[in-house]
Parts: C-alpha cells; sequence; structure tokens
C-alpha cells in the first residue's frame, strides 16, 4: 500500500509530535511505500480562489509552489494520513492550508450523491483518508467530533473515506499502524 503522510506540525524544531510522526511512517514503511511531507517546511501558499485548477490549468494549481509534490503523492496513494497538533480546537493552519488546495483534485462540475451537491471525480480513484491528532490540554470530545466531521465531509467531497481518526499517544504507535491493515 501507498501511504501519504502530512504532517501539519507548526514547530520549527523537532516536536514530540513530528516525533511521533517520524517514527509512525518509520513503522508503516516496514510493509508500505511511505511519502511524508512536514508541511511548515514546504513553500505553500493559500487557495486564493481563483480556479484555474478547473478552467485554465485543469488538476494543477497555477501557484509556483511545493503543492504538486503533494498532489503527485495523494493521486497515487491509497491512504492520505492528516496529522495534526489540535490548536484552538482544530487542525493547524499549515494542514489547513493544503486541505483547502485538495479542490484542485476535482472537477468543477455537480453531479447529485445521496441528494447533495458534490463535485465530480477528476480521477478514478481518490486515496482513502485518516486523521492523527494530538489533544490539546483542554479538549474535549465535543472538539474531536467537530475535527472528525469536518473531515468526514472533506472525505465526502473528495469521493473518499475517512477510515479512521486516531489520538496520539506518544508511548505506542501500534494502533495506527495496525488501523491501516484494515484499508
Amino acid at each position: 500500500m501507498k501511504i501519504t503522510i502530512l504532517n501539519g506540525d507548526v514547530s520549527q524544531d523537532e516536536s514530540a509530535f513530528s516525533n511521533y510522526i517520524n517514527r509512525l511512517a518509520e513503522a508503516l514503511q516496514q510493509e508500505n511505500t511511505v511519502n511524508m511531507f512536514r508541511l511548515n517546511k514546504m513553500n505553500l501558499h493559500y487557495c486564493t480562489g481563483c480556479w484555474s485548477c478547473w478552467w485554465k490549468t485543469p488538476g494543477r494549481c497555477p501557484t509556483n509552489d511545493d503543492a504538486e509534490q503533494i498532489y503527485r503523492s495523494v493521486v497515487s496513494s491509497d491512504l492520505v494520513i492528516f496529522a495534526s497538533p489540535l490548536i484552538a480546537g482544530f487542525t493547524s493552519a499549515v494542514l489547513k492550508k493544503i486541505t483547502d488546495r485538495f479542490v484542485a483534485l476535482t472537477h468543477p462540475y455537480i453531479k447529485l450523491f445521496d441528494g447533495e451537491c458534490h463535485h465530480q471525480n477528476r480521477y478514478d480513484k481518490n486515496p482513502d483518508i485518516a486523521l492523527v491528532l494530538e489533544k490539546e490540554a483542554d479538549t474535549d470530545n465535543e472538539d474531536l467530533e467537530i475535527v472528525n466531521d469536518i473531515y468526514k465531509r472533506f472525505a465526502l467531497n473528495l469521493h473518499s473515506n475517512l477510515r479512521f481518526t486516531k489520538i496520539v499517544d506518544h508511548d505506542k504507535i501500534e494502533d495506527i499502524v495496525h488501523a491501516t491493515h484494515s484499508i
């Protein structure tokens, strides 16, 4: 299986979260092909809503940054892991930035799916997605449900599935490695 990990840690140094994600990537590489992107170390711009990725350069954002590397990895993956410490109850801004840019991976044309309007799929198959989150000191179940629900909707719009949401346990990674095997 091919897995892409999007590490949304915003700390400039190697934090406990990034060390955990590095250990997770190493464990997953034993049986999978893993591409990991440390988003805060990349040149990534915000979506400007120009829609050029739909009309002028279909499937490609015209912004000259590192997103193209991520797109290539994502569209050829079986699973994309969105990893982030929670900040003010949500994923980091750098992870949200690239998530917004995934609009390039859909068509502008609308179709009805289960009674809702959604963009048509650009590719034959999109990868499943997963969430790996680190709680804040005051994170409660409602915070986790909100993030989970938003990424379920994101998966639906990407014609994908949210396979799992896991909370970081710095002492072990086996739960997440095991969850990827069930895909």
